[in-house]
């Protein structure tokens, strides 16, 4: 069973990889919904700066993580676009599972250590199982 299950995640976490590794670089360039509505009342030039009218996007700033070596969907330092989006994306599925293993294997744990307890209660008060 435990085999199985090795195989399974596995093949879930290369399936992962390959759709954040490969096909994030196809993916469209243009603005989602969200910062379509943004933009909504905005003029822009060719450069795509705001010129005139009234929108949300005109309040829009910089977040505080705009330095660090995975902003903006790439690794910094990585001149070719679809290498960089490619290994950030893959990245960001390791760093997923081993957070989400993590806690599975913190929890699995701590069920464990409950059910042992409750075991040496049992066997304190005489309790047999059957």
């Amino acid at each position: 069973m435990r085999k199985r299950l090795g195989w399974f995640v596995a093949g879930g976490l290369l399936v992962a990889a390959l759709l954040a590794g490969v096909v994030s670089s196809f993916a469209s360039s243009s603005p989602d919904g969200l910062d379509a509505a943004a933009r909504e009342g905005c003029t822009f030039d060719a450069d795509d700066n705001i010129t005139g009218g009234t929108c949300m996007a005109q309040q829009e700033q910089d977040h505080q993580m705009k330095d660090s070596p995975l902003a903006d969907y790439g690794i910094k330092g990585i001149d070719n676009e679809y290498l960089s989006t490619g290994l950030s994306g893959i990245l960001g599925v390791a760093v997923t599972f081993a957070i989400g293993g993590g806690v599975f294997w913190l929890v699995r744990r701590r069920g464990n250590h409950d059910e042992h307890e409750n075991d040496g209660d049992r066997a304190a008060s005489g309790a047999t199982s059957a």
